[in-house]
């Protein structure tokens, strides 16, 4: 696994796709901690990471997009499947160096909480509470990523597909307001990025939100792996 954490860390600062993910990051950070804490005057920070929700959204699919399929175009996934290592392995591997690079551009957000701490008093348990969010959100949406780039040998379809699915996780709270059903309508709630990750941003920490976004992160990363070992028997 570490060999593969290596080799995917590589490639992804060998080629512009790291610098650009971090850099674009860091523009809309830098923007929103202008326009909210800067001009704002002010060292809450909640308005920040609500804005980052959505730019996390449709910035992970870019980070993933040739996790897998850049290797099954290229049918490096052939030599991978005959190595000694498990697809497990492999799998845990590339979605790691995915969340390292992620976590290098959300670590701006602390950065930003520090030069506000040196005009003013911070809540850094508030802080630390939105960046755990954060990062469980990313969690949860890089392994969804990889698992839609298992699918495709095409960069762009899974980029695209990535980018599908943001929208619908944006919209799944919209789609329940309109379901006249009580139980549905709360059922569609649960399944909801936005809801789960909101509670981080009140400064709240709920076993809830934390499971939901490991399951469904230990859920896609289990497809992706089925998805992979498949390969072994076309």
């Amino acid at each position: 696994m570490i060999a593969i954490l290596k080799r995917e860390m590589n490639a992804y600062f060998d080629s512009p796709l790291g610098y650009v993910f971090i850099a674009v990051y860091y523009l809309f950070a830098g923007y929103f901690f202008l326009l909210y804490n800067l001009y704002g005057n002010s060292t809450d920070m909640r308005a920040l990471f609500e804005m980052m929700f959505t730019v996390t959204l449709f910035l992970i699919p870019v980070l993933t997009m040739r996790l897998m399929s850049e290797d099954r175009k290229a049918k490096t996934d052939q030599l991978l499947l005959m190595s000694p290592v498990s697809g497990t392995a492999i799998v845990a591997g590339k979605f790691l160096a995915a969340l390292f690079v992620y976590l290098i551009a959300m670590a701006i957000t602390l950065v930003q909480a520090a030069v506000l701490s040196r005009f003013a008093v911070v809540e850094w348990s508030v802080v630390l509470g939105h960046f755990i969010g954060l990062f469980l959100l990313g969690t949860a949406l890089t392994a969804i990523g990889i698992f839609i780039s298992a699918l495709t040998e095409n960069q762009v379809i899974a980029a695209i597909g990535g980018f599908c699915t943001g929208f619908f996780l944006m919209l799944l709270d919209s789609v329940a307001g309109m379901i006249t059903n009580t139980r549905l309508a709360g059922f569609v709630t649960d399944l909801s990025f936005q809801t789960h990750y909101k509670n981080f941003t009140y400064g709240l920490f709920d076993v809830a939100d934390i499971v939901f976004y490991v399951s469904v992160a230990v859920l896609f990363l289990f497809l992706t792996v089925c998805a992979f070992e498949k390969r072994r028997f076309e």
